[in-house]
């Protein structure tokens, strides 16, 4: 049977097609997710106790936490600064709960862009709110593209993968082109994870847990997946690991 990988869902509006609100994940990642051998599941956005989300996720074999808005800064000790946009705390705690769930169920992560940001917080780190203020940022190194919509997707830059790291054992990899569209980083790393990839200019890119496979990545390897095997390697090793914790938990 193919695992079934939740993917914390988002909430879009109303329109002509759907009449109401709709729940929803990018096709990127549920192809990227169908590619490696998975079944992709879109977990609705809900108030749930700890008790519920560990429920919850003893369903699934695996969890994708999806790019998206910025985390509200109040759920890191800080105001939010003018350059912070998308905040939407209830979808915060959301995927906050559900990234523990899976850790205290022992299943496996993959948080990608936004979702790197928002485990780094609920495991009691913390962000920088623009990469633009800091005094090391390199103008050269695009983390975004320039005047989207209109023009690209997403940028591209280099991206360091430490040697003998998780990542770099998923990816295949200790170098690679990514696909980026973010404008925070991670700032103070949370406890219990290590820094594991940089940009060129040295920004962080990615992290993972010292005793649970959760990756986190900055760039996103869904956009280039499908035409580059590096990229797609990530989610098929979230598979591979998903089918290696399920059947552990059935012995």
């Amino acid at each position: 049977m193919k695992p079934i990988i939740a993917i914390a869902g988002r909430v879009g509006p109303a329109s002509r097609v759907s009449r109401s609100a709709v729940h929803f994940a990018g096709d990127v990642y549920t192809n990227a997710v169908l590619r490696a051998g998975g079944e992709p599941a879109i977990v609705v956005p809900q108030e749930l106790t700890d008790e519920d989300a560990d429920e919850l996720m003893s369903r699934f074999d695996g969890l994708v936490l999806m790019g998206g808005g910025d985390v509200d800064p109040k759920l890191y000790g800080q105001e939010p600064s003018v350059y912070v946009y998308g905040i939407l705390t209830e979808q915060d705690i959301f995927e906050s709960t559900m990234v523990k769930a899976a850790i205290r169920t022992g299943k496996p992560v993959l948080a990608i862009c936004r979702g790197l940001q928002i485990t780094n917080v609920a495991l009691g780190g913390t962000l920088v709110q623009e990469i633009a203020t800091l005094p090391n940022a390199d103008a050269q190194v695009l983390h975004k593209p320039d005047n989207f919509p209109e023009g690209a997707p997403f940028a591209v830059h280099g991206v360091r993968i430490k040697e003998g790291s998780r990542l770099a054992n998923a990816l295949g990899a200790t170098e690679l082109q990514g696909a980026s569209f973010h404008h925070q980083i991670v700032d103070t790393i949370a406890p219990g994870c290590v820094a594991v990839a940089w940009a060129e200019d040295g920004l962080l890119e990615g992290i993972e847990h010292t005793d649970h496979w959760l990756v986190g990545v900055q760039w996103h390897p869904e956009d280039t997946a499908h035409e580059d095997a590096i990229q797609q390697n990530l989610y098929d090793a979230l598979i591979a690991q998903a089918i290696i914790s399920s059947s552990t938990a059935l012995r």
